[in-house]
This record gives structure tokens, sequence and C-alpha cells, in this order.
């Protein structure tokens, strides 16, 4: 299962060319750059893990690219995606987040339908990298 979160989700993988430019971009906005990964990719897992500090102040996309390889080596089996945040007043928020690496496989998740009293129909979804432990999930 492909999953689609963030900006560019449903386009191919970017390739590291691309991811330069919209790095760029994000710079050229004045916006910080980071990078996050995750083995559990569940839409309301908004809580990635960090790589390293956020990039403020970054003159050009050559950095991040650097740090991605770098956290490619260690953590290639799993989710990681780049996040632009802007720390304007009134915005402090995050304004471009997308995936830039994705395991080998990707289990997908499973749909839970729960009947209730009065026709009221709830659906929970489960992520099948779950049932392994964290660190295991992939790979």
């Amino acid at each position: 299962m492909y999953i689609t979160q963030g900006a560019f989700s449903f386009l191919p993988p970017l390739t590291d060319e691309q991811i330069a430019k919209q790095v760029q971009y994000c710079i050229d906005k004045g916006w910080a750059v980071s990078l996050e990964f995750t083995d559990d990719p569940h839409p309301r897992n908004t809580y990635w893990d960090m790589w390293g500090h956020p990039m403020f102040d970054n003159p050009d996309a050559a950095a991040l690219l650097m740090e991605l390889r770098e956290c490619r080596k260690v953590y290639g089996d799993r989710y990681i995606r780049l996040v632009a945040f802007d720390n304007g007043h009134g915005w402090e928020s995050v304004k471009l987040s997308f995936i830039v690496n994705r395991p080998k496989e990707e289990p997908g998740f499973h749909l839970e339908r729960q009947e209730s009293a009065g026709r009221v129909v709830r659906y929970t979804t489960r992520s099948y990298a779950t049932e392994r432990p964290a660190g295991q999930r992939y790979g």
C-alpha cells in the first residue's frame, strides 16, 4: 500500500534533485527545514522523531541533502519526511511537508468497522506495521 501523506503524495517518489528544488523554495521563503522519521505512519501520528535540529538561516539546499543522506543511512528502512516551518508572526506553523523516503514494503492499514446503537457506525484504522514491535516493523 502506498501511504499518501503530505504534499506530492500522489506523485511518484521525488528524486534528490527535485527534493533540492523544493528545499530551496522553502529556504527562499525563509522557512526552517527539518527531517523527521517514523516506522508508524498512521495519519494521526503527527509526532515523528526528529533527525537533528531544524535548519534556521540555512543558505542553500545542500546542507539538508547531506543530512537526508545521513538519515537514510541510519533509517533508510523507515518513512522520512521533510518539514518546512514558518516562524513568521501570525503563522508559527508547518507550511509544507512531504515524504522523502519510504520503506521497501509498505504494509498498509486495516479498517475496523464497529456498529453501535441507533445506526451509529464507527471506523478505526490500524496500521499492519504496528503488529511488530517498534524498530522491527520494516525490513
